[in-house]
This record gives C-alpha cells, structure tokens and sequence, in this order.
C-alpha cells in the first residue's frame, strides 16, 4: 500500500486539476486554488457588462481550477466573441445549449455566483490571483512529469532538458502578456533611438552585412525584421549568408547564430575558411594545400577563431527548438543576428510532422520566425527555395515574389524579402546593356517594408564560395573589410544600384561597369 502512494503523481493535460486533486490530496497537499476567487470574478462578470475587457488578457478557461468554472468562463468568451450580451440568463441560455448546463453545477448555481460579489471593482487584482494560482498548478504538473522520467533509465537527458525548458516557456508565453504603451513613453524611446543613430557616422543602425552597396540601401540588417533571402538551388545563397555572418561577427564584433538544417557545422566551417584564407574551396575538401596555402591559411583565420560564431546543425530543427535554442543563446551571449538555412527543411513542431498541409505548416513556421524577431530584438535571416516556375520562364529569369515556394504568408510575414540571381548560371554573358555578367552577383530587393526597392550588384567568387563588393578597392581582402567606419555618400564607388523593376517591369535603371571579372583573388 505504500509503495502505491508513492508512484501517485499528477498526469495529463492541463486544466484537469479537478481530476487530479485526489491523487495529490493522498499527499496531504492540495493543488494551489482560489476558489471563492473564481466564483467572485464569474459574478462580477455577469454583473457588469464591460468587466471582461478588463480580465480577457490575464485569464484563460484553464485558469480556473473547478471545471465547472471553466465551462461557465468559456460560455461567456462565447457570447463576448457574438457581441451578445452577458448575464446571468444569456450565460445560462449559451450552457444549456452546448448541452453543458448541467455539469456547470445547473442553472441554480449560475444564479448564485452573482450573490459571492457586489461590483466588479477588484476584479482585475482577483483575476491575476486566480493566475498565479493556475502557473503554479500548471508547475507542479511539469516538475511531476521531470521527476518521473529522471527516474527512468531510457530517458534521454538532453531531449528531457529541451522537453521542460519549452514547456516553461509555453507557460510563461501563455500567461505573462505585453501590454499597450502610452504616447509618451514611445515618444521618449524614439526621441532616444535617434539621438544614438545621430551617433553612428557610418550610416548604419542595424547589423552591416559588409556589404557597401547593400548597407546604403538598408543600413544594416534591422532588429525585430524577417528577412526571407530566396534564390533557386546553386545561386549561392549560403556563400552570401556565410559572407554577412562573417563580416558582422569579425569586422563588427556581433554575435551571430547560424542553424544549419542542410549542411553540417564543419561543412560550414571550411567554406568559411575558405573565404577567409581565399584559398580554393576544392582544396579545403580534399586537404590538398601547399605548405604556403597552409602557411596563409593559418594566418588568416586568426579572426575567425575568435569571432562571436555560434552554429548549429541540428536536422529536421523544428520551430520549437529554435525558439528555445535563440532564446538561450541571447541571454547567455547576446546573439545579434540569426540565420536559418532553410526554411523548408524545418517542422513545425517537436515531433516533425506538421499539423494540416505543408502549406500551412510553412505559414505557421514563417508567422513564428517573425514572431522570434520580434521577441528576441535580433534581425532573423531565413533561406527561402524559389519553385520551378523560374526554370520555365524565358527572358533573364529573373524571379518574383510570386515564386516563393509553397507559402504566399513567408512574402506577408516577411519584412524584406531578397532574391539572389546570377545572370552566368543561365548561361548569359552579357546584361541588356551589353556589359560582361562573369563574377557578378545581384542581391534582388523585392519588398522593403522600411526602404526602397533596389538592386545591388555584388561581386561573386565562386571557387571562394564568396560574395564581396563589385569593385575591390576597398581593402586587401577583398571588401570584407570595406567602410566598417566611412560614412555612405552618392559617390561610393564600386557601389552600383538599380532601380528594382520587381513591381513595375520596367527594363531601365544602372549598368554594370566596363570592365569585366574574373575569378582571381582580390589581392
């Protein structure tokens, strides 16, 4: 008999607690509760008509412990949604037609619970007790659950680790919300956020991609953005996002995490040294280098050692992980920029299938990476396949938004949304203006939610698998150093623009420059 008691512990989902509390009553302890509380709060509820829009953020149907409470609350979420009326007759009218009338305690005790209060006036201080009192419930529960499998010798302690600290958050998410800003504070905070961009002489206000050109037009890769880089297979979309990683985190000193859901951290790792040590990224694969390519290779890659680098290559990530991994990796080394390579290789939930079609798994995956942005204050870079629709287009093919693959809500959600295209994988060698394509990169700006629409030409080094400033007189390296502290003027040069014709199909705008490229180290 004792040994019964002992294996007694709280299960299943929460707000059940109404079912859990002779399992823990065996204890000697009952769950946190407040029950004259929550009989309180439904009276005044149905006393005073405008007394929800003062408790509807802090409580939700779960909060209440009696689940007869938490079908008389769900009742008047109903009729509040109807823009009905809400009383002690329409409250008892929605139960008994949900057929729920009865295990709500019956139309007599709907009618009593008016009688427990005589105004709303302390609602809002009764509701946040009655909340208190469901996270501590909701604690006990998950803390059981650890207790339990930390008990068990097949339990997997990392995947335990990951399990309760995204259980803690989705309780924390749940229950602890943001509220509204008055004028003046945003006021104090905008007039703040100018005073230190006035600061910053070069222009930039968000994390540099090291990219001049790119850098003009954006001022940096912006907190609390979406930035969805999208290209077909092949046109170097990890090289470009492997070359802004490194110049913020090298040049800048920025903390950035990249997960890589397609190749590993040390496939990563020798493209970067690749770039850095400009040696040829065949030879990096085969270890076939020179005792001089070795020579230059160790000293070039010094930076890189040191630099606020974190990776990840976790396959099948899904979004929950990511969250709790950024989260982490914030509060421990204050990440400035995330990178997702890509976003069709993640899931939308632990378990790696995602609910409904893909369609709306990628959706729900996009709305959550915006949401992260904006939650951690850190520009978020997701990789983004086109569809095939390109492949069959005549002309340049040049892709449009409507190519996104699988998700028109990744253009919705996303607050820029880039296209990487290089003409000479299609075999053009030559631009409408009659100027060489070899080596050259074009960053597509298709929609800017807080700039204009442009297109940037960059230099591409393809047996660096590197993307750098068109004109490399920026620096020795090639423009990974380029302008960390020069302001951006009309006149920079190396720095071509186009007018983007993404929204108005218009062929005009700039021209490459007369000479050609090759793919000789920028030395």
């Amino acid at each position: 008999m004792e040994e019964m008691k002992m294996n007694v512990r709280p299960t299943g989902n929460r707000g059940n607690w109404a079912k859990k509390a002779p399992a823990v009553a065996e204890l000697g302890k009952k769950p946190p509760q407040a029950l004259d509380l929550e009989e309180a709060v439904l009276g005044a509820l149905m006393l005073e008509k405008d007394a929800l829009t003062t408790v509807i953020d802090i409580l939700r149907p779960t909060s209440f412990y009696k689940e007869a409470h938490q079908r008389i609350f769900k009742a008047i979420l109903a009729l509040f949604d109807k823009s009905e009326p809400i009383d002690i007759l329409t409250v008892t009218h929605e139960l008994r037609e949900n057929g729920e009338l009865e295990l709500a305690g019956g139309a007599y005790y709907v009618t009593q619970l008016t009688t427990r209060v005589n105004s709303a006036a302390n609602i809002e201080y009764h509701a946040r007790i009655i909340t208190e009192n469901s996270i501590k419930r909701d604690l006990i529960s998950i803390s059981s659950e650890v207790l339990s499998s930390a008990f068990e010798d097949t339990t997997d302690v990392f995947e335990l680790l990951d399990k309760t600290e995204a259980k803690l958050y989705e309780v924390s998410e749940s229950n602890i919300r943001k509220n509204f800003d008055d004028m003046r504070s945003l006021m104090h905070q905008a007039i703040k956020e100018l005073e230190e961009k006035r600061k910053q002489t070069d222009g930039l206000t968000g994390v540099p991609s090291g990219m001049t050109a790119l850098d003009r037009v954006t001022s940096g890769w912006q907190k609390s953005d979406l930035i969805i880089l999208a290209a077909r297979p092949a046109m170097g979309k990890t090289a470009f996002v492997l070359s802004c990683l490194r110049n913020a985190a090298v040049d800048f000193k920025k903390g950035v995490a990249i997960f890589s859901l397609e190749m590993s951290s040390l496939q990563l790792v020798n493209r970067l040294i690749s770039s850095e040590a400009e040696l040829d990224s065949e030879k990096i694969k085969k270890g076939s280098l020179e005792d001089y390519e070795w020579a230059q290779l160790n000293h070039k890659i010094s930076k890189l050692t040191e630099a606020p680098i974190f990776i990840d290559d976790t396959p099948g990530l899904s979004i929950r992980e990511l969250r709790t991994k950024c989260r982490r990796l914030k509060a421990q080394y204050d990440i400035q920029m995330i990178i997702i390579d890509y976003l069709q290789l993640m899931s939308g939930n632990a378990e790696g299938k995602g609910g409904g079609n893909r369609e709306q798994e990628i959706a729900s995956i996009s709305r959550a990476m915006k949401m992260l942005a904006k939650e951690l204050n850190v520009p978020v870079i997701a990789l983004s396949q086109l569809s095939r629709a390109v492949e069959t287009r005549g002309g340049d093919k040049r892709p449009q938004l409507s190519d996104l693959r699988e998700s028109g809500s990744i253009e919705q959600d996303a607050d820029m949304v880039l296209f990487l295209y290089r003409p000479e994988y299609y075999g053009i060698t030559e631009d409408e203006m009659g100027n060489p394509t070899a080596g050259v990169g074009e960053v597509i700006i298709a929609k800017h939610r807080n700039g204009s629409l442009e297109n940037v030409q960059l230099k591409f080094i393809g047996k660096y698998t590197k993307f750098t400033n068109l004109d490399s007189d920026f620096g020795g390296d090639g423009g990974f150093n380029a302008l960390p502290n020069s302001s951006f003027d009309a006149e920079t040069p190396g720095a071509i623009r186009l007018g983007s014709r993404m929204n108005d199909g218009s062929q005009g705008g700039g021209g490459f420059p007369a000479s050609g490229f090759d793919d000789e180290p920028p030395f």
